[in-house]
């Protein structure tokens, strides 16, 4: 695709519980590059939703919780219908560093990727900045198996850093995705397997208390779901079994496929 001049881009933030950290991750934020920033909210019980209204965030609220993809799928819907060109998810718990944004969206804008996953292991440093070692493993042995399967040469794919271009959010069908943690590499294989080009910047990431991390159980649950997906997606890219949801399938609007109820909140100040 060709490159992009002075693109429209759109942080959205999947919350829930975020309170502690959303102020020191939107303040980072690099407010000469970002035109919007859109907040949706699943759930939370804690003082999220108050400080998202102080900062004058774009809020969007679902009225229980749906769950990480449901999330997503209302932040992309949302993000699309506010005329994004480029659209950065930015995880609110300050676990990925806001002011990476120019960088991430650099080879969208330039014309050189579509997607661009912002990788942990990328420069060698995870375990350094604090990854579990059963993680790191972990990530190294499907990050294999979906490079084998994608025919990618990437480091990392279970990034909650990601950039996407206008174009690949109207085109892959994300509404028919799981509204679970699943989603992130749903979405991943649905990029390949529509052709658009994926890239990737190092990035580096914290880890503490406050920073959202799953448990070795729910780690595990979601390996065991990858290899499914990745199964579902050589099967459908063989000719063996359709799956609509690995097909370029544009929508004529842009309402999330999920049974989220969302309540807008107001209309922020931008970024």
């Amino acid at each position: 695709m060709t490159p992009l001049s002075a693109p429209k881009v759109v942080v959205v933030m999947p919350a829930y519980n975020a309170g502690r950290t959303l102020r020191m991750t939107y303040e980072e934020l690099p407010k000469d590059t970002v035109s919007a920033v859109i907040l949706v909210d699943d759930g939370s019980t804690d003082e999220t939703l108050d400080i998202a209204r102080e900062l004058g965030l774009e809020i969007f609220v679902h009225n229980r919780n749906y769950g990480y993809g449901a999330n997503q799928k209302t932040c992309y819907a949302e993000a699309l219908r506010a005329g994004a060109d480029v659209v950065v998810m930015v995880h609110p718990d300050y676990q990925y560093d806001p002011r990476l944004v120019p960088q991430i969206i650099e080879p969208i804008v330039q014309g050189r990727a579509d997607v661009v996953l912002g990788s942990r292991l990328k420069n060698g440093s995870a375990l350094a900045q604090g990854m579990p070692w059963w993680k790191y493993v972990s990530n190294r042995f499907l990050t294999w198996v979906e490079n084998t399967a994608f025919g990618l040469r990437l480091s990392e794919y279970h990034t909650g850093y990601r950039a996407f271009r206008r174009e690949v959010l109207e085109t892959v069908n994300f509404r028919m995705n799981s509204d679970g943690f699943i989603f992130d590499q749903e979405i991943v294989a649905q990029v390949v397997a529509s052709g658009f080009r994926i890239g990737e910047i190092a990035v580096p990431t914290r880890y503490f208390p406050e920073a959202s991390s799953a448990s070795f159980t729910a780690s595990a649950v979601y390996g065991l779901k990858i290899l499914g997906l990745i199964g579902r997606y050589l099967l459908h890219m063989r000719g063996f079994v359709r799956s609509l949801g690995f097909e370029s399938l544009p929508w004529p609007d842009f309402r999330p496929r999920c049974p989220a109820i969302t309540i807008r909140l107001r209309s922020g100040g931008g970024a």
